[in-house]
């Protein structure tokens, strides 16, 4: 999940999970934690630490592992199980007032601007002076550091990436002689065909959910086209730019290969049609990919290879959306910060990026190689080739605000000149609210 999760995130605020490892009353699968070295100082009086993250197979490794290993007698970590709609929720409830019930909670780039403009995160880089070399803070991806800094401040310890990957069926493109499209044009040409065959009505599968995913679709293909919600020099949004009108007829394209119910499908469901064989290609997040080449999920598991997202219109820039995730501490935290930020360290730490890998792109420079996983090629190729970020506190709150127009104007509800003047409008309206710095 990514921009989507927190364009969700911007209005609500959001995000939760938890369990207690090691006999402390975890809920959700260990399978995934490694067991890595959390030295901790003991505090004076028994902690419990409450983690707020929802569960996903690229997320649960270092949730896991920090449960896993930084729980000792005098320290309690809880992790429940949730769903990123749960964590939603439950991040704007503790980040809303003087004191949360998180002390720990996952954040991502898309929305990070937004919660620290908001003073809702407490700043990392004195913690990072003092404990950078104890942990290897300095292995960590500086790039995936500024994705989480906000004007010039550190307020999320980057865990791992995730990018937009196609997934797609090679026996069925082998087949037809087709390769994995390189721009919309051919991803509409290899549907036709795949239509034309006779088996599969539906082959294009992407996360349109209206009321979350569709944005961060749309934000994609704007991306694509070299184009920001905003031009931040003049502070302007760009709905009235062409390319934001070859966006939105770019993915009304793609719609006829769709299933007709596509805005309903957030993308586990992008996946169950994948699993079930009633799609041939589908772009999703890079953190979805290993879930596919699992036998146990689908019987196609040896059929599914991997490639980078198309572009839109054939440019350098892809149909992409590049989310780094991290942790963070809530401003209002109870338990003493330097406590909680050693947590966080430990859980991205060599060892346990590490043990993360296929199922995660950890934020840890040289772990992630063309052979370490099978679609780490694909991955590696799409996070070179994605739109830049957009760090500034109003993206978030443009792409949760225009979000029903978009899925009005690509459900054809709305004709795209309409919608576009209601985004422009919109997005004026709360780029004005940031006084310019």
């Amino acid at each position: 999940m990514s921009r989507s999760r927190w364009q969700v995130l911007a209005v609500a605020m959001s995000a939760a999970v938890l369990l207690s490892a090691c006999g402390a009353g975890s809920r959700t699968a260990e399978s995934s934690a490694a067991q890595v070295a959390c030295d901790l100082p003991a505090p004076p009086q028994p902690v419990t630490v409450n983690v707020l993250a929802y569960n996903s197979s690229a997320i649960d490794p270092f949730t896991n592992t920090m449960v896993a290993s930084c729980t000792t007698d005098q320290i309690t970590v809880n992790h429940e199980p949730i769903d990123f709609a749960g964590q939603v929720q439950k991040t704007t409830a503790t980040l809303a007032g003087d004191t949360g019930t998180y002390d720990i909670v996952e954040t991502y780039g898309f929305v990070l601007p937004t919660l620290a403009a908001e003073d809702k995160l407490a700043p990392l880089d004195d913690f990072v002076a003092q404990f950078g070399e104890q942990y290897g803070l300095d292995g960590l991806d500086p790039a995936m550091r500024e994705a989480l800094s906000y004007d010039g401040k550190l307020y999320g310890l980057p865990m791992q990436a995730q990018m937009y990957v196609m997934a797609y069926r090679k026996d069925v493109f082998d087949a037809l002689g087709l390769q994995p499209p390189t721009t919309f044009a051919e991803m509409r040409d290899a549907a036709t065909a795949i239509q034309q065959a006779g088996e599969i009505p539906y082959p294009i599968a992407l996360p349109l959910l209206a009321s979350a995913d569709i944005s961060t679709a749309y934000d994609a293909a704007l991306g694509s086209l070299g184009v920001d919600y905003v031009d931040a020099e003049t502070r302007t949004p760009n709905f009235d730019a062409p390319e934001a009108v070859t966006a939105f007829e770019e993915l009304r394209s793609l719609v006829p290969f769709m299933d007709p119910q596509v805005t309903t499908f957030d993308q586990p469901r992008v996946q169950q049609q994948m699993y079930n064989g009633s799609a041939a290609m589908a772009i999703m997040f890079s953190g979805r990919m290993n879930d596919l080449s699992q036998p146990t999920n689908s019987r196609f598991a040896d059929q599914f290879a991997f490639a980078p997202p198309p572009s839109v219109g054939g440019g350098d820039v892809l149909y992409n959306s590049l989310s780094v995730d991290g942790w963070s501490i809530p401003a209002n935290a109870a338990a003493d910060p330097a406590l909680l930020f050693q947590m966080i360290a430990t859980a991205v730490g060599e060892d346990a990026s590490r043990a993360s890998v296929p199922a995660a792109f950890p934020a840890r420079e040289g772990i992630v190689t063309a052979d370490s996983s099978p679609y780490a090629a694909a991955a590696l190729e799409s996070i070179g080739q994605a739109p830049p970020a957009e760090p500034y506190p109003w993206t978030s709150r443009i792409a949760n605000d225009t979000r029903t127009v978009v899925a009005d104007v690509i459900l054809g509800n709305t004709p795209i000149p309409d919608g576009l003047a209601q985004m422009q409008q919109i997005a004026t309206e709360i780029v004005g609210e940031y006084p310019p710095q």
